[in-house]
């Protein structure tokens, strides 16, 4: 089955993407432009650094931003060089973006809500942009439209 871009619209699969990137964003030390180059990545499975490199012309420089998904645990190794038959490394996001990024989609088509525990660092309403963040999160949660089916 193909999907149309009316099917995207009808089912408002982009309409709180701005709130759930911002929520998984802020609960998880990552930028937006480290967020998107993820899913990005995610979405190939497996790539190489030049990969990396030719997903990031889309985004603020940031000399750093390698060498900090790989510190952090976002991107790992699959599979190691070895200088003669394998030239460069292999690579893939990890268990813990994957988790990530599956729960953003589940969030997306309605399946789950925002989470609104202590756990979510927005909750603590400690800035105005958290308290403003609050509301936001408490309409996508109620906003039922969220399930429509394809």
């Amino acid at each position: 089955m193909r999907i149309e871009p009316t099917d995207i619209k009808k089912i408002g699969l982009l309409k709180h993407y701005r709130i759930i990137r911002k929520w998984a964003c802020k609960n998880n030390g990552l930028s937006d432009a480290d967020l998107e180059l993820l899913i990005y990545l995610d979405c190939m499975d497996f790539f190489t650094k030049q990969d990396f490199k030719t997903g990031t012309y889309a985004y603020s420089w940031n000399n750093r931003r390698w060498n900090d998904l790989l510190k952090q645990g976002w991107i790992t190794v699959w599979r190691e060089r070895n200088h003669t038959t394998q030239k460069y490394n292999i690579y893939k996001v990890s268990f813990k973006c994957k988790q990530l990024i599956s729960k953003m989609y589940r969030i997306m088509l309605g399946i789950e809500d925002i989470p609104t525990s202590h756990r979510n660092s927005i909750m603590s309403g400690k800035t105005y942009t958290d308290t403003v963040m609050i509301t936001a999160i408490e309409n996508t949660n109620k906003d039922k439209t969220r399930n429509n089916e394809l």
